[in-house]
């Protein structure tokens, strides 16, 4: 038979930095003590005025295949899990295989928000499994929300950040991808997003004379803890699928690395608790990164890879992720 593995990962952090301090400053109050307690984030950084949302993903890209010790033209499909896209369309995905020169693989986009690198990861790995002509599969998170934000809007502007993460996933021998599930919360679709420029609110003038230029938005409240109420459940879910195929009982202690959507360590915190886990088995990056959205899991897994903290051959990962809208995934992979 025929499994998927993870082979390779790659991250790309742009170069311009911006820290608590700075927005103090920019909007004349104190916010800094506000998001290192409440969130986790001390400082980010945003893309160049002349990077495009691509650019971070074909950087991030090109680290993973070099983990891999892959070329651009061995990859047979190119996934990119992004909501800030180069162009409404054409696919940033195709856009990053001409940037590549990955002229042999095929290109598309998935937009699950932030949940999308997740869901991006498992259609890689479907893919794998299921196509026997196909054996590298190059799955990209990259976020470009810097060109989304409204500087004067405490709410967002603090939290977001750019960047972009990577996998190459291939072909193994043993089983490495054991399961995913998904879900979702629909009815919060109209709570948090960009809703400018599609069939719902097109960019035209009056609508940007009217709205404002596309921007993320908090339109309305959705519960400030959603996430560890639903990422637990999602977890027993996720270990209850891996335990029906493979035939052995799966539970959080099991498990070795858990790595969550990167938006607010004291969910991460509250929900390692809530798996009676210990910290130690998760790693995060929205300290020194902020939060890079659909990005954020590949690049805190490429972050403890680089740091000596990442999968040991034979430990299990889980990637459990939450993005608007409201959508969820979580996948279980055995480290190869």
């Amino acid at each position: 038979m025929r499994h998927a593995r993870i082979i390779g990962t790659g991250s790309y952090i742009p170069e311009r930095l911006v820290t608590n301090a700075d927005f103090d400053r920019l909007l004349g109050e104190s916010v800094g003590d506000w998001l290192v307690e409440n969130v986790g984030i001390r400082e980010r950084h945003f893309m160049a005025d002349d990077q495009v949302t691509s650019d971070l993903a074909v950087a991030a890209g090109r680290n993973a295949l070099e983990r891999a010790g892959l070329q651009p033209h061995d990859l047979d499909r190119i996934i990119v899990a992004t909501d800030t896209p180069d162009y409404l369309s054409p696919a940033t995905a195709v856009v990053v295989q001409a940037k590549l020169g990955a002229s042999r693989a095929g290109a598309f986009d998935v937009n699950s928000a932030c949940a999308g690198w997740v869901i991006a990861l498992d259609t890689a790995a479907k893919t794998i499994v299921t196509e026997p002509e196909e054996r590298f599969v190059l799955v990209i998170g990259a976020y470009g929300m810097s060109r989304f934000l409204d500087w004067s809007d405490k709410k967002t502007v603090t939290l977001f950040a750019d960047g972009a993460g990577a996998a190459v996933v291939g072909v193994s021998s043993q089983p490495g991808w054991l399961a995913t599930v998904t879900a979702a919360n629909g009815e919060y679709h109209d709570a948090l997003g960009i809703y400018t420029g599609g069939t719902y609110r097109p960019a035209t003038t009056a609508n940007i004379a009217e709205q404002g230029p596309s921007r993320v938005q908090f339109v309305r409240k959705f519960p400030a803890t959603f996430n560890t109420e639903r990422w637990p459940p999602l977890i027993e879910r996720l270990l209850a699928k891996a335990s029906a195929a493979s035939g052995i009982r799966l539970q959080p202690d099991d498990v070795d690395h858990y790595y969550f959507t990167q938006v607010n360590l004291r969910a991460i915190e509250a929900t390692m608790a809530a798996l009676k886990q210990p910290l130690e088995k998760t790693h995060w990056i929205m300290d020194k990164w902020g939060y890079t959205g659909s990005a954020c899991i590949p690049m805190a897994l490429d972050d403890a890879v680089a740091q000596g903290k990442g999968p040991e051959p034979g430990s299990l990962v889980l990637f459990c992720a939450s993005g608007g809208g409201i959508a969820l995934a979580a996948s279980l992979w055995r480290w190869q």
